[in-house]
């Protein structure tokens, strides 16, 4: 039931506070005579490596992961969590081979790269698709998953939790860049201590519906037996779930795409680490891959354990909707609703530390690419830094309100986590292409760049829908393969074109990018702490194969 008792309010009463003055503490304590756009869109230098790494998860980790990524764990199973630890794999690889490049040519967003190295058209058509999906994917879903869970478990409506949880980011968000890394520290210890007690809560009612009592061990043993096919993190073709997880694709392929274009070329993602040193930002991006490999714990591992419940006969009304349809998306919700006085507070406090990090994140993102990319490039050129802060403070404001407004629209999803996936997916691969042609291929032209940013959402789309319009006539791809697909065919027309129509050197210099061998030696620290992880990985991948 959607009860709260005394005990919860206090303690959600308790993190609302703490959030609040801290981020207050911070911003009078850190703030300048007059706040420049860099300071307050970068932070400019100030995030520690431990700021930088806990922002750059509690910007990742949010309702889509609690409840969405739960859910695909009820669904599917362990499989899921290959998008998390993956991730840790990938974030070595963007802090050793991809950061430095940015930080070198002193890059501050991700269409001012493009500029930088293709063209401000270019530059411009990315930075519309990346507000678009920022602002009606990655908003909107995170706004709905978080209000359709706090509204499942606080005598709250579904409205209301929209309004409250927009209200709260946005005032998290006007702070800038300084207020959002250094509350996300707090935020991420929330979400971390407030997901393990769920965890906690599901494996001990699991030990205790087979007589074991509250013996996590025995819990885990259970869920082997149980449900062993939801323990692989490879699924074969025979395998209800392949097109959402298709095997190795996991590891190589589309998966590998969608992890270097959304940690390497993603604006809310980069963004915590551009304003520091290399160093720094280096040390903040291994903390935040040793944190992806908790994050299924927390949210993968209860959603399987409410599915060996489910299927042993508990919760049947609890996980489905009004029209009698099983909706794994109310996995965590349920097991959220069952947690004692005091815990349940902790459990929402964790989950809105979640919704409201990460909403702060990538409106603080939005407002970055609007102003310094589209409002001083189109509208304003000789705007000042007083200026530029202003607007990107308005549209933190615009652009939460038009999210708060669809986010009701996307009531009708089943597994929210991988909608998200799969139409973020129509244009990662295209960037994924440009940024690393621009990079690492110095004959990479322009007009090679433009028919990239042109090309890939068309190309996705195609291959989605091509074989419903020919009613099965041609493949229908998983969207995780379509995504190598879409990838390798832009690499290839690029190649193409920068080979067919060279510029000229006049030209290639205007262009180019600094790239050389120095800038990616790495200390014996990162490498330490990359082997741990990598092997980490390795025994996992083993041993759940």
């Amino acid at each position: 039931m959607n009860v709260l008792q005394t005990a919860d309010y206090i303690v959600f009463f308790i993190y609302f506070v703490i959030v609040t003055a801290y981020g207050m503490y911070i911003y009078r304590s850190k703030k300048t005579a007059a706040t420049s756009s860099n300071e307050y869109f970068l932070a400019e230098g100030s995030l520690t490596w431990w700021a930088i790494g806990a922002s750059l998860i509690a910007s990742n980790i949010s309702a889509e992961h609690f409840i969405g990524m739960s859910g695909s764990g009820f669904a599917i199973g362990l499989a899921i969590a290959s998008y998390e630890w993956m991730s840790a794999a990938t974030l070595i690889i963007v802090a050793m081979f991809i950061l430095p490049i940015y930080l070198k040519n002193k890059i501050f967003t991700m269409p001012q790269f493009l500029a930088k190295r293709y063209s401000g058209t270019v530059s411009t058509i990315m930075a519309i698709i990346w507000l678009l999906i920022y602002v009606f994917v990655n908003l909107t879903s995170i706004i709905y998953l978080g209000a359709l869970a706090i509204s499942s478990i606080a005598p709250v409506s579904f409205q209301f939790c929209v309004i409250g949880l927009s209200l709260f980011s946005v005032i998290v968000t006007l702070g800038g860049m300084k207020v959002i890394g250094y509350t996300d520290m707090f935020q991420v210890i929330v979400l971390i201590l407030g997901g393990l007690v769920t965890t906690y809560l599901a494996l001990t009612l699991l030990s205790d519906q087979f007589g074991f009592g509250k013996d996590i061990l025995k819990a885990l043993t259970i869920i082997a037996d149980e449900a062993p096919g939801h323990l692989h993190l490879i699924l074969d073709e025979s395998n209800p779930h392949y097109n959402e997880l298709p095997g190795m694709s996991v590891l190589v392929g589309g998966m590998l795409i969608n992890n270097l274009a959304y940690w390497g070329c993603n604006q809310y993602i980069v963004q915590r680490a551009l304003g520091a040193d290399l160093k720094t930002a280096r040390k903040g991006i291994l903390f935040a891959a040793f944190l992806k490999l908790l994050v299924p714990i927390i949210a993968v591992l209860p959603g399987i354990a409410m599915f060996v419940m489910h299927e042993n006969g508990m919760f049947q009304q609890e996980m489905v909707d009004a029209a009698g349809v099983l909706k794994p998306d109310q996995a965590y919700p349920t097991l959220m609703n069952l947690l004692p006085a005091g815990l349940k507070g902790v459990a929402l406090a964790a989950l809105t530390a979640a919704i409201v990090a990460s909403l702060a994140g990538k409106a603080n993102s939005i407002s970055t690419i609007f102003s310094l990319d589209i409002y001083k490039k189109y509208f304003n050129s000789q705007a000042s830094e007083k200026k530029l802060v202003r607007t990107g403070r308005w549209c933190v404001v615009v652009c939460m309100i038009i999210a708060a407004f669809v986010a009701p629209a996307l009531k009708s999803l089943d597994q929210a986590y991988q909608f998200i996936q799969e139409y973020v997916g129509f244009f990662s691969p295209g960037v994924l292409a440009i940024f690393l042609l621009g990079m690492f291929w110095k004959k990479t032209t322009p007009a090679a760049g433009l028919a990239g940013a042109l090309l890939t959402v068309p190309l996705a789309a195609i291959l989605k829908f091509l074989p419903m319009w020919t009613e099965g006539a041609f493949p229908d791809y998983p969207f995780l393969d379509r995504m190598t697909i879409v990838f390798f065919i832009i690499v290839l027309i690029m190649v193409g074109i920068s080979l067919a129509k060279p510029v000229s050197e006049e030209e290639a210099e205007i262009h180019k990018i600094e790239v050389d061998k120095s800038m990616f030696k790495v200390s014996s620290e990162f490498i330490v702490g990359s082997f741990i992880i990598s092997g980490i990985l390795v025994a996992l991948y083993t041993v759940f194969w």
